[in-house]
């Protein structure tokens, strides 16, 4: 039986990381076994070319096609081989960042940034069963990014209302894939009720 692939999205600061080493600890979750990882990935080619694309002035178009390649990799070595083996994946970030970070970064190259770059996944892309999307407003995400000393130009606040944007339309989109939920509460309450939601969809799953 194939496995169940969920995703956490947001803007940055939304506390995803976070969450996603809450659940790590959960033991009623670490009962499914699940495969966590992330997007970009971490000690690859692919993964440490998007890191360096990120820190550096490289042309917003090139930036994507890296992001897409490393979800090709992720998805070849990762994502699929273990939902083939009826696995539970937990994928901090994954496809729908992409739509809206660069649906936004590249809003002054392309007519339809965000239908182009969905139709550059179609086809080929696994599509999550279940996504949480944390949602806090721009205002916070950069309080919260500026504390940690992590600002940079992906955090700055006209941006971050684009993407957040993006994926507040996403979810509008697909309502039955997406749950989102307030971030702006305390990080346990955040982690609570993304784990109950995932055990009730495993429940009926």
């Amino acid at each position: 039986m194939r496995g169940k692939l969920i995703t956490l999205e947001g803007i940055d600061g939304s506390g995803k990381s976070t969450v996603v080493e809450k659940l790590q600890k959960d033991p009623e979750i670490k009962a499914f076994k699940p495969v966590f990882t992330r997007e970009p990935t971490r000690g690859t080619l692919t993964g440490n070319a998007v890191e360096k694309a990120i820190q550096s002035d490289t042309d917003q178009l090139a930036e994507l096609f890296l992001f897409t390649a490393d979800h090709a990799e992720h998805l070849a070595k990762v994502i699929k081989p273990a939902l083939e083996n009826g696995k539970i994946v937990i994928s901090d970030r994954y496809s729908d960042s992409r739509y809206a970070y660069q649906g936004i970064t590249l809003k002054t190259r392309l007519e339809n940034p965000l239908e182009w770059i969905k139709d550059l996944h179609r086809g080929w892309t696994v599509i999550p069963d279940l996504t949480f999307l944390l949602d806090i407003r721009p205002e916070i995400s950069i309080e919260r990014c500026g504390k940690r000393g992590e600002q940079s130009k992906f955090e700055k606040l006209e941006f971050l209302r684009g993407v957040r944007e993006i994926f507040l339309k996403l979810a509008a989109d697909d309502p039955e894939r997406f749950v989102v939920i307030d971030a702006s509460c305390f990080p346990e309450h955040v982690e609570e009720k993304v784990a109950k939601k995932i055990l009730e969809f495993l429940s009926r799953n």
